[in-house]
């Protein structure tokens, strides 16, 4: 069929972009042809942002977007832009912080109203049909009759935009304590839910950097209700309806406080970060549980977000056929039709009664009960019983994959193949199994070889063999963090080398010598009205906070005492929101942990230094970093005279003093231990 419309979105490779390329409104993609347009015209830019797995963004589409009446009056009054969020997040950050400013909250669909040269003075998140058209009727009234009350506004919000995210330089010390934390920590346990886990609110967000920060507090300094709270919580959270029990992966969020209903998207980023999350879990508490998630999670990865080049796809759509979560959900009478004599045990599992009774006939399946209380209820035993509904899975996991699939956002984004990269090397630190190494070492060469230029810039989007668009602050700080864990893994020093090439390349163009901090973007990019600092750890950590605590890690493996003191600086700016709201600041908190105990390298030299290594790395000691070498060669300071042994050595540093060299990992352990 030959499209009615077609707009100038029809030439971008986004597929959120070309979900709207045959909408009947102009749309431009963001950039300097619209730009000057709308100058030329004098016409206001209406930009909206939003991204492909997005549900209400479809919905705003549908109803507004695709409707000839509404294109019309966007056409005649507006220069219309459509932004996808994933490829330009530094846009994105603009005009959420200048909703959030108006509004007092954010969101996507995100729509914004500025001025030619981009000064918003108008937005809002999701508007239905008739309310979107009056809002754009009295806004195109008010900017031809009374221009200098928009002008007067779009100045007065820009200052704003510009001021939102100002960080103070403050006096930079390598002294830190623990007293920030527990402040922040403290206002923390009043906010959780004691009943369900995470916070007590809805929606709710896995928020896997909290954990992975709760785990490594409660490592340094046990404390039992922030242990029960971690514990409920990661059960809850792989128990619940977010978790996809037949294909794996988690759901972006749950719209309840009891992680039932999703928003049935399943997003790159969140998946790879919680695979991290389980698999450092696991370490500190084997639970079968953990590991069942890890091993899911990383198969539906590799299943239906991975490339024939080792990239990573970036998310999978809410909806299928134009109706939200309709390929995860169960009819009763279909599973009861499919199983047979076994619905009663799936039905009792998986809670296809009131519990996990959604909508329109549906149920969502979702876990409360132990495999061992439930293995007792069926009067089997527990390995018979977890094999039975392994085999009932699989069953209606094939006949689900016969139903039409939610839609594939393809471009693959260099920041999260980087968190990806980082969870498969978590998941191997924690079981080694060889097939997640060999996953994580094809994506760091799509990653060196695609997205990598000669200069060490990196690109920031892929998408059919073509890279595209300048790599921003996210791209380079997680890249640095999962070649650091990839050095973990092999020992190959070259990984540490392109690292320490990426941080080079960020000081040189992202830092920011006024507030010791690091801007989002170079200094040759694009610039927008305001040129953003990004501090705050959300459902993506900061990327400033991932620099920080790479070049802590960076410095101390290679000895290049700057790095560490651009973290220092870094740290020391974030205190006063490390004693404030610290889930705003986990990030930071974990690098707070490092600096105000021992933080210990562990230099394993010897023939079976690797192996040794995989020992050490199946306990849970996150205030340790290793390096090692199987052979006399190496171009690390910490290596210089211990390469020369005959058996596999372990050396225990903190602080340029090593204890005595120890054979045997048990030993190494204990040194550990003595924090």
């Amino acid at each position: 069929m030959s499209e009615q419309h077609t707009n100038a979105l029809i030439h971008e490779s986004s597929p959120y972009l070309l979900q709207h390329a045959h909408n009947p409104v102009d749309w431009h993609p963001w950039g300097e042809v619209a730009l000057k347009k709308a100058k030329k015209e004098n016409k206001p830019l209406l930009i909206s942002i939003g991204y492909s797995a997005c549900h209400w963004c479809h919905v705003m589409e549908k109803e507004s977007f695709e409707d000839s009446a509404v294109a019309a009056i966007m056409n005649e009054n507006f220069i219309c832009i459509k932004v996808d969020r994933e490829e330009r997040p530094d846009v994105d950050q603009v005009y959420m912080n200048a909703v959030q400013l108006m509004t007092g909250k954010g969101g996507w669909p995100l729509n914004c109203i500025a001025t030619p040269d981009g000064r918003p003075f108008y937005g809002g998140t999701y508007f239905p049909k008739e309310q979107w058209m009056e809002v754009l009727k009295k806004l195109t009234e008010v900017y031809k009759n009374e221009p200098s009350k928009v002008e007067e506004y779009a100045n007065k919000l820009t200052r704003g935009i510009q001021a939102s995210d100002l960080i103070e330089k403050k006096q930079a010390t390598n002294n830190f304590s623990l007293d920030s934390l527990t402040k922040g920590l403290n206002k923390w346990k009043q906010m959780v839910d004691t009943a369900e886990g995470g916070m007590n609110q809805a929606p709710k967000f896995p928020m896997p950097n909290n954990y992975q920060f709760l785990l490594n507090c409660n490592f340094i300094q046990p404390d039992s209700e922030l242990k029960a709270h971690l514990d409920l919580s990661l059960k809850k959270m792989a128990f619940g309806g977010i978790y996809d029990h037949l294909g794996g992966g988690f759901a972006r969020y749950s719209t309840d406080t009891e992680w039932k209903v999703p928003h049935f998207e399943k997003m790159l980023y969140d998946n790879a970060q919680l695979i991290s999350l389980y698999s450092e879990a696991y370490r500190q508490n084997p639970k079968p549980l953990y590991k069942n998630v890890v091993y899911e999670s990383i198969e539906f990865v590799e299943r239906e977000l991975r490339d024939g080049s080792g990239a990573f796809y970036s998310a999978l759509d809410a909806d299928t056929e134009g109706e939200e979560g309709k390929f995860y959900v169960w009819k009763k009478e279909e599973l009861r039709e499919i199983l047979r004599s076994d619905f009663d045990l799936f039905a009792r599992h998986f809670n296809v009664n009131e519990k996990g009774f959604w909508e329109n006939g549906n149920y969502i399946l979702l876990r409360n009960e132990e495999d061992d209380v439930l293995a007792q209820k069926a009067e089997m035993s527990l390995a018979d019983y977890r094999n039975k509904i392994e085999k009932l899975k699989e069953k209606l996991f094939q006949l689900r994959e016969k139903r039409t699939k939610p839609g594939l956002d393809d471009k693959s984004l260099t920041s999260w193949n980087a968190l990806q990269l980082k969870g498969l090397c978590d998941a191997y630190l924690s079981f080694h199994d060889k097939h997640h190494l060999a996953l994580a070492e094809e994506n760091a060469a799509f990653i060196v070889q695609k997205q990598t230029k000669e200069d060490n810039s990196l690109h920031h989007s892929f998408k059919n063999g073509r890279s595209s668009i300048e790599g921003y602050l996210e791209d380079y700080a997680f890249c640095m963090e999962a070649f650091i864990a990839l050095y973990q893994c092999t020992f190959k020093e070259e990984y540490l080398k392109q690292a320490e090439a990426w941080a080079d390349f960020c000081i040189e163009h992202f830092f920011d010598e006024k507030s010791g901090m690091f801007f989002f973007t170079a200094d040759n990019s694009e610039a927008l009205i305001a040129r953003k600092l990004e501090v705050n750890d959300n459902v993506i950590p900061a990327s400033n906070s991932a620099l920080a605590k790479s070049l802590h890690q960076l410095g101390l493996l290679l000895e290049k005492k700057e790095y560490v003191n651009l973290s220092q600086q870094m740290l020391s700016n974030m205190q006063e929101q490390l004693s404030g709201y610290l889930p705003a600041a986990s990030n930071w908190g974990i690098l707070q942990l490092r600096m105000a105990k021992p933080y210990y390298e562990v230099a394993i030299c010897g023939p079976q230094a690797l192996n040794e290594q995989m020992k050490l790395q199946a306990h849970y000691f996150p205030n340790h970093i290793s390096l090692g070498s199987e052979n006399k060669n190496s171009s690390l300071p910490l290596l210089e005279g211990k390469l020369d042994v005959a058996k596999t050595t372990f050396y225990v540093c903190e602080n340029k003093v090593c204890q005595l060299p120890v054979k045997q990992v048990e030993k190494a352990i204990i040194q550990l231990k003595t924090n």
